[in-house]
């Protein structure tokens, strides 16, 4: 079924990460610093198109993180990002996150950790190469 939520293109900035979404992949990817003024406001437009992603698809939903830094909203949006794959796991949809992270930066690594405990869903936490 075509989509009728636009994909998301949103360049970085110095306090937000890129955002990209792929309807036909059901692929949503974050990258970047994460300290909005209003992470309410910034992680709305996510919000809103994985509800519609999930309720107009039937699809897996796959999110991508390579985030480097999220101040203390950015992690409760990230929750509430995570309870909504949650909630479509629990309903037998296919849900997967993976998580990139800098070897050389183990902070991110824990703190992925500390995410992927609190969830049933495929939560993969993966070092990128170093060049």
């Amino acid at each position: 079924m075509p989509s009728t939520i636009p994909d998301l293109a949103i360049p970085a900035t110095q306090s937000t990460p890129a955002i990209a979404t792929d309807w036909e992949a059901g692929r949503l990817s974050l990258e970047g610093n994460s300290y909005p003024e209003n992470s309410f406001e910034f992680f709305g437009r996510i919000f809103a198109w994985i509800q519609g992603y999930l309720a107009q698809s039937d699809g897996p939903l796959r999110l991508e993180l390579k985030l480097i830094y999220m101040n203390t909203s950015s992690v409760k949006a990230m929750m509430d990002v995570f309870d909504l794959l949650e909630e479509a796991h629990a309903g037998s949809r296919a849900v997967e996150v993976n998580w990139y992270y800098d070897p050389r930066n183990e902070r991110v690594m824990e703190m992925a950790e500390e995410f992927r405990e609190d969830y049933g869903f495929p939560f993969n936490i993966l070092p990128i190469a170093n060049d």
